[in-house]
C-alpha cells in the first residue's frame, strides 16, 4: 500500500470518526411513567421495542467507533500492518478498505467468520430419514 492510499484512507477514517461524533445516541424513554397507564394494549409492546432498535443501534454505533479508533491507531503507529488482514495477515483489497476503512479481516476470512449467506432452502420429507 503506498502512502498516498495510506492517507486517503486517513481521510475516510477521520470523516467517519466525526460523522459518528455527530450522531446523537437515541434516546431510550420508559414504557410509562406509572402503572395505571394501560391507555392502549398495543402501546407496551411498541415502546419495548422501540427501546430494543435504540439501543441495539446505541451499541452498533460504539462498536464502529472503537474500530474506526483501533483502525486509526494501526495507521499511525504499524502502518506497515494496516490493510493486513487480522486472520491469514493477507493484504485486504483496497477496494474493500475504500469502502470499510476499518475492515479488519479481507473478504474471504469476512466470509468464513459470517457463515453462509443467501436463500436456505427448506426441508423436505424425504431430509427427515
Amino acid at each position: 500500500m503506498t502512502s498516498a492510499q495510506r492517507k486517503q484512507l486517513e481521510t475516510k477514517l477521520l470523516a467517519l470518526l466525526e460523522e459518528l461524533g455527530q450522531k446523537q445516541p437515541a434516546k431510550l424513554a420508559p414504557n410509562r411513567t406509572s402503572h395505571a397507564e394501560t391507555t392502549d394494549e398495543d402501546a407496551q409492546p411498541l415502546n419495548e421495542m422501540m427501546q430494543a432498535i435504540a439501543s441495539s443501534r446505541n451499541r452498533a454505533l460504539g462498536g464502529v467507533a472503537a474500530r474506526v479508533n483501533k483502525a486509526l491507531l494501526k495507521l499511525r503507529e504499524q502502518p506497515e500492518e494496516f490493510g493486513l488482514c487480522e486472520e491469514c495477515e493477507e493484504p485486504i483489497s483496497l477496494k474493500r478498505l475504500l469502502t470499510v476503512p476499518y475492515a479488519e479481516l479481507c473478504v474471504d476470512c469476512q466470509e468464513g467468520k459470517d457463515g453462509p449467506k443467501g436463500p436456505r432452502t427448506r426441508r423436505g420429507l424425504t431430509d427427515y430419514r
